[in-house]
């Protein structure tokens, strides 16, 4: 197929199968289905808001100079902010102060958002650019348990479309039988001993880290 490369490609050796053009990439998945062109808008459309409204948890992606990052955000649900029709306001708790998300948005605005709701198979999407924002009384509106956000995203929407819910489905992300025992994995203390060649003592960080989660969560 064209555009999709063979051992030797023009007199030169290639990576066998890889996809290189997008005509070979249209071709390998077909036609984009109607459904999927009208669900995409730009801006928050009435029938969009009940998702942000009802999500607890978002992923943020950003980019920057040193690449890609994907970030968890999660508050009780209604925590991403509807400004108007265009606007998404976003609080950043406090965390780990890597500001992987934010260093990235200083040096590239651009940002797309996954919305997760407990129980619910589809999920939606936004894109956009985004600012930081500080304002005392923008601030002020996202308190929670007597602490303000360090600072807070203003999302400009770009597009918004809902994604259907196969992937949700073939994962079993909400089925009981689908849930990981946390004690078959490492533990956030036995990774950081093992990374640290064990300088760490994981063993009292996660000892310490139950209560550290209930006192620093905001």
């Amino acid at each position: 197929m064209d555009g999709i490369e063979t051992e030797r490609a023009g007199g030169k050796r290639t990576e066998a199968g890889r996809v290189a053009t997008l005509a070979a990439l249209e071709a390998l998945y077909g036609p984009v289905a109607p459904p999927s062109r009208i669900k995409e808008v730009d801006h928050l459309h009435p029938v969009y808001r009940p998702f942000i409204e009802a999500a607890p948890f978002v992923a943020l992606a950003t980019v920057g100079p040193g690449g890609l990052d994907v970030t968890p955000r999660g508050d009780p649900a209604g925590f991403v902010e509807i400004e108007d029709r265009k606007t998404l306001l976003l609080p950043d708790r406090r965390g780990n102060n890597r500001i992987d998300a934010l260093r990235n948005i200083l040096a590239d605005p651009r940002v797309a958002l996954l919305f997760l709701l407990p129980g619910i198979g589809e999920t939606l999407r936004v894109n956009g650019t985004a600012e930081i924002r500080v304002d005392p009384g923008l601030l002020a509106r996202f308190t929670l348990a007597g602490h303000p956000p360090k600072s807070v995203l203003r999302i400009r929407v770009e597009s918004v479309f809902f994604q259907c819910s196969r992937a949700v489905i073939r994962a079993g992300l909400w089925s009981e039988e689908s849930r990981i025992a946390r004690e078959t994995l490492p533990s956030p203390g036995t990774i950081l001993r093992t990374l640290s060649q064990e300088a760490f003592d994981g063993a009292a960080y996660d000892e310490a880290l139950p209560e550290r989660l209930k006192t620093t969560l905001y």
